[in-house]
C-alpha cells in the first residue's frame, strides 16, 4: 500500500519523504488556505515546489465545478509537473470531465466518493485514483472501511484499474484497516503516519535493552 501525506505544509512533506515512506502528496484549497498561500500564481508555485520534493504523484485540485471549467483547470495544472494528478469532484460534469482527461492522457483524482455506486462510475469513466472519505463516513454514523472493502471487491470482480486512494485518515488505526480492507493507496496528515511508529512495548523493550547494555559496559 502506497503512502501519500495528505498537506501543503512542505515541512511535513519533507518529513515523510525522509522518512523514507513517501509516496505522493495530496492537496487542497482549504489546506493550500491554512498554508497562507492565495492566489493562482501562489498557488501554483506552491505546487511546483510540491512537485519537485517528490518523485511520487502530487494531486492538485480544481476549482471549477462546470465541465469546460474543470477541464481547463486540469489541462492547466497537468503543465506544472510530470507527476501532478489533476482532483476531480464526483459530480455528473467531473465524471464527463474525468473521461475526456483520460482520452487526453490526463490522470486524475476522483474525490469526494461516499459510495460503491460513485466508484463504479469514477471506474468506467477512467478514473486513475479514487478517493472514498473514510473519516466523513464514519462522522455519520456508518462503516467507511465497509465502503472500502465493498469497492475493493467490485473493482477485484470487474477488473477495473483504478487505484483506491482511502481518504479523510483520522488516525494510524485508519491506516491499518485500510490496509486489511483492500485499498491500494491512504492519504492523511504525518502524524497519523507517525502513530504507526508508537507502541509502548517498543518504548519499555528499548528502554530495558539500553539499561542492560549501561550495566554490561560499567
Amino acid at each position: 500500500m502506497k503512502f501519500f501525506i495528505d498537506t501543503a505544509n512542505l515541512d511535513h512533506i519533507r518529513e515523510a519523504r525522509d522518512l523514507g515512506i513517501l509516496d505522493g502528496v495530496t492537496t487542497n484549497p482549504s489546506l493550500m488556505a491554512k498554508e497562507g498561500i492565495a492566489g493562482d500564481a501562489a498557488v501554483r508555485r506552491h505546487y511546483e515546489t510540491i512537485c519537485q520534493l517528490t518523485q511520487g504523484d502530487v494531486s492538485a485540485e480544481v476549482i471549477a465545478t462546470d465541465y469546460d471549467g474543470i477541464l481547463r483547470e486540469g489541462r492547466e495544472l497537468v503543465k506544472i509537473a510530470p507527476n501532478i494528478v489533476v482532483k476531480v469532484p464526483m459530480i455528473r460534469e467531473g465524471i464527463r470531465a474525468i473521461r475526456q482527461m483520460a482520452d487526453e492522457g490526463i490522470r486524475t483524482n476522483c474525490t469526494l466518493v461516499f459510495s460503491a455506486g460513485q466508484a463504479i462510475l469514477a471506474a468506467k469513466a477512467g478514473a486513475t485514483y479514487l478517493s472514498p472519505f473514510i473519516g466523513r463516513i464514519d462522522d455519520t454514523n456508518w462503516d467507511g472501511m465497509a465502503l472500502i472493502r465493498e469497492i475493493a471487491e467490485i473493482y477485484a470482480i470487474q477488473g477495473y484499474d483504478t487505484e483506491i486512494l482511502a481518504a479523510s485518515i483520522r488516525s494510524a488505526l485508519h491506516i491499518v484497516e485500510s490496509a486489511k480492507a483492500g485499498a491500494d493507496v491512504v492519504t492523511c496528515p504525518l502524524n497519523a503516519i507517525l502513530g504507526l511508529l508508537r507502541h509502548p512495548l517498543t518504548d519499555i523493550g528499548l528502554a530495558q535493552f539500553l539499561a542492560d547494555h549501561q550495566k554490561a559496559n560499567v
